[in-house]
């Protein structure tokens, strides 16, 4: 295999120890969610083979253009001779992935950075940038995770005084057709609770769980986060079943944004879910969070992007960059 100086070990997620070079100089990023994480790290350049493609993440390859020239790969085992071909040097991939085994076979060093919630999210970014291993990618996540820190600080500060009894219960849905919800035990969980609501889904664990329609008129939320791709209420069956909700009727359904990664899935823009969320549920607590200038200030920071106005503008209304990627 392909390497950058002598061998060193790492522990992966799955306690695995993987011998990796000193310094990968060519990646496999096969994992949705990890992309965002090398890219924050400073490292989109080392990416050399990538399963984000375009057509699925255009904001994703406006701020970080230099992924363009990463081969694409669609479905959920590369190919292993096009790993070989590339040069890679080691592949990020998540827990139980198909694609693990191939690649072990030919002697490619494979590293578990899954993360499920907050706590392993900050694992993993450690993680990653021990993989990388250099002076960049470690002053990056140490950055990130102390923005984190005050970020949750700041939050639940200004929520603690509600009753867990009076915080709003919100439903997450991420698909209205088929109709599907995010429970317990993952990173939606984490941000709802952090920015000072209740999940609604009672007793549903894990992501992207099937319910009926009347599971969640049962629930009536009080308030409802659409994924940036769930569709609408107009092109779904039972469409007018929506307006009886209480969150509906009190207007309180909001798209969630979506930007380099959806935000409310497993990427680092989590940070900006939880402040958008508590501010969306606690307007009056959070009257200094201005998120056109929370977002555009991440994305500098951590992406080294600047975005316009309209782009921010956009991404907050889960909209793709004007012209495409």
């Amino acid at each position: 295999m392909p390497g950058r100086g002598q061998a060193r070990t790492v522990v992966d997620m799955a306690g695995h120890s993987v011998s990796i070079p000193e310094r990968p100089g060519r990646i496999a990023d096969l994992w949705f969610a990890h992309n965002t994480l090398t890219i924050m790290l400073g490292a989109v350049d080392r990416i050399a083979v990538t399963d984000d493609l375009p057509s699925a993440r255009p904001w994703m390859y406006r701020v970080a253009p230099a992924l363009a020239r990463a081969v694409p790969m669609a479905g959920p085992v590369p190919n292993a001779e096009t790993l070989l071909g590339a040069g890679v040097d080691v592949a990020f991939v998540s827990a139980g992935s198909p694609a693990e085994l191939p690649l072990r076979r030919i002697g490619m060093p494979v590293v578990d950075a899954g993360f499920t919630d907050a706590a392993s999210m900050i694992r993993a970014v450690d993680l990653t940038a021990d993989v990388l291993g250099d002076a960049r990618s470690h002053d990056m996540a140490r950055l990130y995770e102390a923005t984190l820190t005050e970020a949750i600080r700041r939050v639940r500060t200004a929520t603690a005084p509600v009753a867990i009894t009076d915080r709003p219960r919100i439903l997450h849905v991420k698909s209205l057709a088929p109709l599907t919800v995010d429970g317990a035990d993952t990173i939606i969980d984490d941000w709802i609770t952090i920015a000072g609501g209740r999940n609604a889904a009672d007793g549903i664990v894990g992501v992207m769980r099937p319910v009926s329609m009347e599971q969640v008129a049962a629930w009536d939320p009080d308030v409802l986060i659409l994924g940036p791709d769930a569709g609408t209420f107009d092109d779904v069956p039972q469409g007018s079943a929506w307006s009886a909700l209480r969150a509906v009727r009190t207007g309180r359904v909001y798209r969630n944004p979506a930007g380099v990664f959806p935000w409310d899935r497993y990427g680092c823009e989590f940070l900006l879910q939880i402040l958008w969320t508590a501010q969306k549920l606690y307007p009056d607590r959070f009257r200094d969070i201005d998120m056109m200038s929370e977002t555009t200030r991440f994305y500098h920071m951590f992406f080294g992007y600047d975005l316009t106005p309209a782009e921010a503008r956009r991404i907050l209304s889960a909209l793709p960059p004007e012209g495409g990627q």
